[in-house]
């Protein structure tokens, strides 16, 4: 069967690509420009690429009919951010496959409730990116409700893996805060730290929709969840991470009004982001229908993208990673990984 993967050369689309490849599916990828995976493998000698402006062509309404065109039994979508966005491709595809995975985020639940979090609790989505994000499972289900379009619809978590920084201890994304802990210096964490986040490997989500291909029967008209087994607290996140790297955790705490003043404006925000969704999710449901079971803990999923960053010297700071006791601390998680 003909796979069209949009998005495909992505952090997700670095491992499921390969993925599809292997198990004997026929892969074009479809993005904006040609570049390189994060990761390297041979199977993308076997990929169509086919280079398409999905804003250029979704203004000039050729998008959909574009997909159509490459005759795909599945689609998956990795990159579509609104609802018009997703009836146009809909619109062009209905009764034409078999399959069309949409990769949403958990982010659609807004603020938890409670935790761990269901599918089925209603959204409270807050923010343009998870408004629009609800919004397009919502059509999506109803799509496959009430006209029998093959929709599935996958959440994943904060993605991680070697590549890219990962989301840290604060809520952010400066890679300084790994610095301070792996060199035994006091950090600093918005209110009392017990806020949470919840990670997913990159592979782990590429395994989801490799799952949910294989379970269609159950998998189409649902939404899942795809995350690690268990979230983080921030400061249980910043201990882990400084025990890893063989320090103590030197941590403080302010009230978030005094906090945000301690950082830039844009850490801020993308702390408040996160903190304000404390997402915890449960993947019970996953793991019932599509037997997903992910290869990593969120902690594992982060050390693994911390451990590629030093090793091609993104943290400068600690540039003695691989000797002394934080090289041994690497070595050591490589050995147990």
């Amino acid at each position: 069967m003909r796979v069209v993967i949009i998005g495909g050369t992505g952090h997700v689309g670095t491992y499921l690509v390969p993925s599809l490849v292997e198990a004997g599916y026929e892969v074009i990828s479809v993005s904006r420009r040609q570049h390189a995976p994060y990761q390297a493998h041979a199977t993308w000698e076997l990929v169509q690429q086919v280079e398409i402006d999905r804003v250029a062509a979704e203004q000039a309404g050729h998008f959909g009919k574009q997909i159509r065109e490459l005759a795909p039994d599945i689609v998956i979508d990795m990159i579509c951010f609104t609802p018009e966005s997703a009836q146009q491709l809909v619109d062009a595809l209905r009764g034409h496959v078999r399959h069309f995975l949409h990769c949403g985020t958990i982010w659609v639940h807004g603020h938890s409730v409670q935790v761990p979090t269901y599918e089925t609790q209603p959204r409270h989505p807050f923010g343009e990116y998870g408004i629009n994000k609800s919004a397009i499972e919502t059509y999506l289900l109803a799509e496959a409700q009430q006209a029998g379009f093959p929709a599935t619809i996958l959440h994943p978590g904060h993605i991680v893996g070697p590549g890219w920084a990962p989301l840290n201890p604060a809520g952010n994304f400066n890679l300084k805060v790994f610095s301070k802990l792996a060199q035994g210096q006091e950090l600093l964490l918005p209110n009392l730290g017990m806020e949470t986040v919840h990670h997913v490997h990159a592979h782990d989500v590429a395994q989801a929709f490799m799952q949910a291909l294989a379970n269609w029967s159950s998998a189409v008209g649902e939404s899942f969840h795809v995350v690690s087994a268990a979230a983080l607290t921030l400061r249980g996140y910043a201990e882990a991470m400084a025990a890893w790297f063989g320090q103590p955790a030197r941590l403080a705490f302010l009230p978030w009004e005094e906090w945000q003043k301690t950082v830039s404006e844009e850490d801020a925000q993308a702390t408040w982001d996160h903190i304000a969704h404390s997402p915890n999710c449960s993947i019970a449901k996953a793991h019932r229908l599509l037997n997903y079971q992910p290869r990593y803990s969120s902690l594992q999923a982060v050390q693994e993208a911390v451990r590629w960053l030093i090793e091609k010297e993104e943290l400068t700071e600690l540039s003695n990673a691989r000797s002394g006791l934080i090289g041994a601390r690497i070595q050591q998680s490589q050995r147990h990984h």
